[in-house]
């Protein structure tokens, strides 16, 4: 059975489009079933498998699978449901910051405000210091919440190369704005 699997890997990493399309047909409603029960949502549960199997075809000629396909397929919805997870607690964590922040009035003192817009204005100037790929490599993980490995995958880069220019990016953030903001510290 595990000899099959492989083969239909193998397909694909060639770029069999019907190898692929019955890959998905076989499992994409047991994959949806699945992520299911860790996002309790239809619809994204189908968006988070639909963007695994996209992510298999698109990284295919690089598919380097130790099990069996159908495991790395559960494993990569599991991996992504946890993410989303994750995801949505920030962002969950986040609305209650603002709403706490706006009950007390704290946004609104004029002295912070102006050190707000201050700190943001000396925080797009160090970014535009940074090179094009650095600047876009830190906004892809900070601002769009993407993980290392996501950012290498979609800009066809390794990881390490990503660590590299997050790292670049928060020493030059840290150096440019840490003696100047009670903020940061």
């Amino acid at each position: 059975m595990n000899f099959i699997k492989k083969s239909i890997a193998d397909k694909i990493k060639q770029g069999n489009i019907k190898a692929f399309e019955q890959l998905f047909r076989d499992l994409y409603a047991p994959l949806c079933a699945y992520a299911n029960k860790y996002v309790d949502d239809k619809d994204k549960s189908e968006e988070l498998v639909q963007n695994t199997f996209y992510n298999l075809w698109k990284n295919r000629k690089s598919l380097n699978i130790k099990s069996s396909l159908k495991s790395y397929l559960y494993k990569s919805v599991q991996n992504a449901c946890l993410l989303q997870i994750q995801h949505e607690k920030v962002k969950e964590k986040y609305r209650t910051h603002i709403l706490n922040t706006e009950k007390t009035g704290e946004e609104r003192a004029p002295d912070k405000l102006l050190e707000i817009k201050e700190l943001n204005k000396n925080i797009q100037e160090t970014m535009e210091k940074l090179p094009e790929r650095c600047r876009e490599i830190f906004y892809l993980n900070r601002y769009e919440g993407l993980k290392y490995r996501e950012i290498a995958e979609k800009l066809s880069i390794s990881q390490k190369t990503v660590e590299a220019n997050i790292s670049k990016a928060l020493k030059l953030l840290r150096k440019n704005l840490s003696n100047n903001y009670r903020i940061l510290n």
